[in-house]
């Protein structure tokens, strides 16, 4: 799909210096570009569930379909009461969004005043600096340490006299597109160090859009800090365990102080009925959830196990996909194209200024084959 970036001269001044969002590209475009069957294909591009969607969500769909002539629930009472008592905060600590990713872009619009700065890793996610220019603020982003997100270099930068109009933080744990993490610890001292030199004047904000995922006994629950500061907003998604990407619900945890702010600019109506009706049945899908970890994890040790035999090197991951950077341009690029011809879309990342990589959603096992059997392929040749 080609794309025209050219804008309107009178747009705002801002605008000209954001590319839009250009998301993992569909099955459907994919195999009309190359003139193959869709069904050929399989998509390893967008960190989305392999598995599908919730079966026990698709069944309440079934059945409340008919009802699309009604208006969603604008106050999202049954779904508020529900992630209410999951995670033992009171309802007004809950603002629903179109996926987590408006709630990304209502927070620059509620927080940042023109000419103010947020602050974010280098390689986190692409939307963060979306939401900060299409706000009318800069943005700084910290170079990350061992493919990490480097704290003491955060800590140094918002030190700075020139860092003081710095309003926000985001902090993407994991990383996407790295797939690594900070621990319990890192995050304790971090959040202290931010507390020293900024008081509570500062958002900070954990996107834990895979924490679902995540077994690990030394990843932090920042939910303790936000029921103890005012300052701390949690992202999470209904996009990637839940398997509901299509229908676009995401949600964020904080002190009604900043979710007050956030309900001032959000678009009334903004999670349609059955995104709405889906998440709120979703979540009780526990048989779901265990078998959807239990196939990423299965392969990703599979993948793991592969990129080493190829001498492919690769980040060990907390979520559903896997970096890999194959140090060669050319060498990326070809791979890329290949696998395309053999049905198998994954995402490379020169949006991220990573000219070298690739990020591989983990799939079933079957998918994770066929990848690994297409790659043998393409680098014999």
């Amino acid at each position: 799909m080609g794309y025209d970036f050219k804008i309107h001269p009178y747009a705002r001044f801002k605008l000209h210096s954001i590319m839009p969002y250009i998301p993992g590209e569909p099955i459907e475009i994919a195999a009309k570009k190359l003139g193959l069957d869709p069904k050929m294909f399989i998509k390893l591009a967008s960190n989305e569930n392999p598995l599908g969607p919730s079966p026990l969500a698709m069944e309440v769909i079934k059945k409340e379909i008919e009802k699309l002539n009604l208006y969603p629930d604008d106050s999202f009472y049954y779904l508020k009461k529900k992630l209410s008592k999951l995670y033992d905060v009171p309802e007004d600590w809950i603002i629903i969004g179109n996926g987590s990713v408006e709630i990304i872009k209502m927070l620059a619009s509620a927080f940042l005043e023109p000419g103010e700065g947020c602050m974010f890793s280098e390689h986190s996610f692409i939307m963060y600096k979306i939401a900060t220019l299409s706000a009318g603020g800069y943005f700084v982003s910290i170079p990350e340490k061992n493919y990490k997100h480097d704290i003491e270099k955060f800590i140094r930068e918002l030190s700075k006299k020139e860092r003081f109009d710095i309003k926000i933080i985001f902090i993407d744990n994991p990383s996407n597109p790295l797939g690594t993490y900070l621990t319990k610890d890192e995050v304790d001292y971090f959040i202290k160090e931010v507390e020293k030199l900024r008081g509570e004047s500062i958002i900070l904000v954990f996107d834990q859009a895979y924490q679902e995922y995540i077994d690990e006994k030394d990843y932090p629950d920042v939910l303790e800090y936000v029921k103890k500061m005012k300052n701390i907003v949690v992202l999470h998604t209904f996009s990637k365990i839940y398997g509901l990407a299509g229908l676009r619900v995401g949600y964020a945890i904080a002190h009604p102080y900043i979710i007050n702010a956030l309900l001032r600019i959000r678009l009334p109506f903004n999670v349609n009925r059955l995104a709405q009706l889906a998440a709120l049945t979703a979540v009780d899908d526990k048989e779901h959830i265990e078998k959807s970890k239990k196939v990423n994890n299965e392969g990703k040790a599979y993948l793991y196990s592969e990129f080493e035999k190829l001498g492919i090197f690769y980040l060990k991951s907390l979520t559903n996909f896997i970096f890999v950077d194959l140090k060669d341009e050319k060498l990326t690029k070809k791979i890329h194209e290949n696998l395309l011809k053999k049905g198998i879309i994954v995402r490379p990342l020169r949006a991220y200024n990573l000219n070298t990589a690739l990020r591989i959603s983990i799939g079933t096992m079957e998918q994770n084959q066929r990848l690994i059997g297409a790659l043998k392929e393409i680098l014999k040749k």
